[in-house]
């Protein structure tokens, strides 16, 4: 049977922490050698390097990472357990790491949040955002519990995760008043030459309103292509263009940037989904934002 020497993987987690074995030794209170020592005979058990050299810098491997937050969830159980035997309150709240692919409106991941930071529980939420493959990645080596996106995973991507349909919703047109009076009339042939404000290409709602205007004979003026969703929004609110948000936050998108809507598309459709490494949604907060979203966000 193997079995885990805790006392290496204190070291490791203390120089991780630390930042440098220089400082771990004032912590541990023991020597370089010591430490260098018992971290390679980590590694050695494990069979992965933990660290890597850059510069003068120690800096965790990918797999160092991994063991990092074992490592740093089984010390926490560890306090928490000191503090139940002796009567303190633990405090210790609920964790949820969330991936939230910059293409999905804030207003989106913002409602979808909500009844996680809802619950009874303490809970404490830490949200990462970045390019899908990224936090696809994270979520493979289990930095994050989900990432939430606006499109299933591919046959190209090599993780073993499943993705769950939050819900779907039409898409709508927002602008400045000006540009709203003028491009409300005979919508959406209005949106012929239009000034418009695009996610970049080969983002889900860029490929479908791609084939749209395609269909329609359509040709707007792309003033601006941006794959970061509020930031296109802050564009729109400028008067720079017509923007496109999802039809389930049209009310906010239009109350919280004093923009009005031109018309809708239901015949276009963004879908979110919430991607996990489980099969059967347990962690209470994951459960939380799916049903919530399926019952009240996208009912």
């Amino acid at each position: 049977m193997e079995w885990l020497n805790y006392h290496h993987l204190l070291y490791f987690w203390t120089v991780a922490r630390e930042g440098s074995i220089a400082k771990a030794t004032k912590t541990l209170r023991l020597a370089q050698p010591t430490i260098s020592g018992q971290i390679r005979v980590l590694e050695s058990q494990l069979g992965e390097k933990l660290f890597q050299r850059s510069g003068r810098n120690l800096v965790l491997t990918e797999m160092g990472r991994v063991v990092y937050r074992y490592a740093d969830e089984i010390f926490g159980i560890g306090r928490e357990l000191l503090d139940t035997v002796k009567g303190r309150p633990t405090g210790r709240p609920l964790r949820l790491a969330v991936g939230l692919s910059d293409s999905v409106p804030k207003g989106i991941a913002h409602r979808l949040l909500e009844p996680a930071l809802a619950l009874e529980s303490p809970i404490r939420v830490t949200c990462i955002e970045d390019r899908s493959d990224r936090l696809l990645a994270a979520l493979a080596l289990h930095e994050l519990d989900l990432v939430i996106t606006d499109a299933p995973m591919g046959p190209e991507v090599n993780v073993r995760a499943f993705h769950h349909l939050l819900g779907e919703c039409g898409v709508e047109v927002f602008g400045v008043a000006k540009l709203a009076a003028t491009h409300r009339r005979d919508f959406p042939r209005s949106l012929d030459g239009a000034p418009i404000l695009l996610p970049t290409a080969g983002s889900t709602l860029r490929r479908s309103l791609d084939t749209w205007f395609e269909r329609r004979g359509l040709r707007p003026r792309v003033v601006l292509e941006c794959d970061d969703s509020a930031l296109t929004t802050v564009f729109g609110q400028a008067g720079r263009g017509l923007f496109f948000a999802p039809s389930v936050i049209a009310h906010e998108v239009m109350r919280q940037h004093r923009v009005k809507r031109v018309g809708a598309i239901p015949e276009l459709k963004e879908r979110f989904y919430a991607i996990s490494v489980e099969r059967r949604l347990k962690h209470p907060a994951v459960v939380a934002i799916t049903e919530a979203a399926r019952a009240e966000l996208f009912s």
